[in-house]
Order: structure tokens, then C-alpha cells, then sequence
């Protein structure tokens, strides 16, 4: 099995750019100067703040959950004598356009917090799951009106059982675990539109109840 990492670093500097170009300039002023706000000179930002912060962060396709509801942050390292603060990221797949917007939002949000430089590290693998997403965050996407995808311990566990379906077959694999409540009425009268919806994560369904669209995060 061959696997790949890459680490892409972000610093103060990157984040005060970003800020910029959407914030006042007092505002863009305060992150270039290590966003320390109120935050003593002496003082450092713990790894349990961090995580704190970044579950402020909302994903960029799914507002509702923060990068932590996803399952995305992976790991947070604090080195309290350079005010260095280490962000490991899992992107839901590769080449996901969100990822390089997540990383400068979680730069932005710790330098605000009191980070002095912010380091995002993209691991690869083990290959981000939907079994990742927590419990809780599945139950606001479905109230935000897409339907989470069916928990799959075994994707977890990195094991994937290997399954066919016959050719013309109008079930796929994302359909065979389960059937699909419209999230809006609970009717299981529903049907797919589009594998693909508004992101390529998501496939496109209609319940023949309601007559109402919605969307579903298929499982990976």
C-alpha cells in the first residue's frame, strides 16, 4: 500500500493577508502582530483552548458542523515556547476545494485566539471516514435538511469489504445499507435525482412524499 503526506505550513503572515481582504484594518493590524488581543506577552494557547476554538470553526459546505464535528482535525500540538500551535488535517478527500479555505480559517481563528505562528499538516492517511463525523453532528446536519450517511464500523476499522452489484442494477452501493428518509417528512418514499448534488461528497434525492428535494452525504 503506498500512502502520501504532505505538510503545508500557514504563519501569522498568511493569516494577517487573509484578514486584509475581508477585515478592517485595525483588524488586519492586530493578526500580523500575532493576533494576541488581551493575552499577556508571557501567556501561550493550551492544546484544550485550541480545540475549544476550532470547534468555532464552521465547514465551508456545511455551515452547521464545525471542522471538529467532522472528524477533519485530527490532531493538535502546542509548543508553549514559541507560541507555535500544530494542526494536524485530514481533508474528506483529496482535492476537496474546501481544504486550503479550512486551513486559512483555522490560522485565522487561533491567531485570534493567541497563537503566535500556526502550522497545518495535511495527513493523508489512514483516509478520512464519514464514521469520523460525531454522533451529535449527524443529528444537526439531518436538521439542517441533508441526510448523514449510515455509520460503517468497518470503514473504521480500515477494512472494506469488497461487494458487486449487478450491471443495470437501479441500487448502488451508497443504497444497499439502508433506506433514505426525507429529512423534512420522514417518508421512506424517496429516490435519487443525481449521484452527484452541490458537492461532489453529496448526492441529489427528491421524496415523492412531500415532493421536496434534499441531499444526502454519502458514505465513505
Amino acid at each position: 500500500m503506498v500512502t502520501a503526506r504532505a505538510d503545508v505550513t500557514f504563519d501569522t503572515a498568511a493569516a494577517a493577508a487573509v484578514a486584509a481582504a475581508s477585515d478592517a484594518p485595525g483588524r488586519a493590524a492586530d493578526l500580523a502582530a500575532g493576533g494576541a488581543g488581551d493575552r499577556g506577552a508571557g501567556e501561550s494557547l493550551s492544546a484544550t483552548l485550541a480545540w475549544t476554538v476550532l470547534r468555532t470553526v464552521p465547514d465551508p459546505e456545511i455551515p452547521v458542523l464545525s471542522v471538529v464535528d467532522l472528524g477533519i482535525v485530527r490532531a493538535i500540538e502546542v509548543a508553549p515556547e514559541r507560541g507555535t500551535v500544530t494542526v494536524t488535517v485530514t481533508p474528506t478527500y483529496i482535492g476537496c476545494p474546501a481544504t486550503e479555505m479550512i486551513a486559512q480559517d483555522i490560522v485565522r481563528a487561533l491567531t485570534d485566539a493567541g497563537a503566535a505562528q500556526v502550522v497545518v499538516r495535511q495527513q493523508l492517511a489512514p483516509a478520512w471516514s464519514t464514521d469520523w463525523i460525531e454522533p451529535a453532528a449527524r443529528a444537526r446536519m439531518l436538521s439542517y435538511g441533508i441526510v448523514p450517511p449510515a455509520a460503517r464500523s468497518s470503514l473504521a476499522r480500515g477494512v472494506q469489504p469488497l461487494r458487486f452489484v449487478a450491471p443495470g442494477s437501479v441500487r448502488d452501493l451508497h443504497e444497499m445499507d439502508e433506506v433514505l428518509r426525507c429529512p423534512r417528512c420522514a417518508s421512506a418514499d424517496t429516490e435519487r435525482l443525481s449521484y452527484f448534488g452541490s458537492t461532489a461528497c453529496k448526492a441529489l434525492y427528491r421524496c415523492r412524499a412531500c415532493r421536496e428535494p434534499f441531499e444526502y452525504f454519502k458514505p465513505l
